[in-house]
């Protein structure tokens, strides 16, 4: 195989994990009355309490936009807002317990969807294929 295909073959394999993923999360987003954008805010959440800024950034969204997805989530209860204890001129965002249940539910359809896709890799393949993945995403910016 060239360089070329192999390449080819790398890009194409990666763009269909991408439509079978994305195809699922598109899937569960509208079974919970999510968009795809709210979808991901609650997995970015899980866990941590960033700055309104680093999650524009990470989101991909101006910080306009942003702030109206923010207010949406808050008028369903999902999220919540406070001033950042080590910058008072920051915001951070975080899930309540209502948007962290609904995460948590989110986390275990996208596993039940995603999953089976894995199945016919052994449990090394498995985790030699986490490994890889991780070091093409590279750190996360949150």
């Amino acid at each position: 195989m060239t360089d070329d295909s192999e390449q080819a073959r790398l890009v194409d394999a990666l763009a269909q994990t991408a439509f079978v993923v994305t195809s699922a999360l598109n899937r569960i987003a509208s079974d919970n009355d999510l968009s795809l954008t709210q979808l991901r805010l609650l997995g970015v959440l899980r866990g941590r309490r960033p700055q309104m800024s680093h999650l524009a950034s990470h989101l991909g969204l101006e910080k306009s936009t942003l702030s109206g997805l923010i207010e949406r989530a808050e008028r369903r209860g999902l999220v919540g807002r406070a001033r950042s204890a080590t910058d008072g001129r920051a915001v951070e965002v975080f899930l309540t317990e209502d948007g962290d249940a609904l995460a948590a539910r989110v986390q275990g359809d996208v596993r039940l969807a995603v999953l089976p896709g894995a199945s016919g890799l052994s449990s090394a393949e498995r985790n030699h294929l986490t490994v890889l993945i991780e070091k093409l995403l590279g750190p996360t910016l949150l």
